[in-house]
């Protein structure tokens, strides 16, 4: 039985989870400092993003964790969607929209997260990928097994 995690990524995981807190805090106390000098609308959008950024890290992070480790195809893809389509947008909006005013260090813990789920991306794909085709072999000799143990045999 092969294993088909994959230890690039459980490596990946495993630091955005340290990281996550340290990224939160961090953009937390620099919208608390530049919340005074932000246009109404940016205001409601950057308040927006770190609610929806929390809550879907959360639930990310564990479906990956999940997905990798007990290879459950269900759970890596919802990881990899998760990962794709709202977090990477909006880590990039926060990282590239200079009308938020945008602080070096704010700017410094966008760029690690951002190549975090970058890569998260790409060895998720690959792992899935894998999995899916190695799940598919295997679902197909056991249907191999199972007509050829229901043909009846000749002489």
């Amino acid at each position: 039985s092969e294993i088909l995690s994959s230890l690039p990524l459980q490596m990946s995981l495993y630091f955005n989870v340290y990281f996550f807190p340290f990224w939160w805090l961090i953009t937390v106390v620099i919208l608390y400092l530049k919340y005074p000098v932000l246009s109404d609308y940016y205001k409601f959008i950057l308040v927006t993003i770190m609610i929806l950024v929390s809550l879907t890290e959360l639930i990310r992070l564990y479906l990956g964790y999940v997905g990798n480790l007990l290879e459950k195809v269900p759970e890596l893809a919802g990881f990899w969607l998760l990962t794709l389509l709202p977090q990477l947008p909006v880590i990039l909006f926060l990282l590239f929209n200079e009308g938020l005013k945008i602080h070096s260090l704010e700017r410094a813990v966008h760029i690690i997260f951002a190549a975090f789920l970058s890569f998260q991306v790409v060895a998720a794909f690959f792992t899935l990928r894998r999995m899916v085709n190695t799940l598919a072999t295997r679902f197909r000799l056991t249907e191999f097994h199972r007509l050829e143990e229901q043909r009846p045999r000749s002489g």
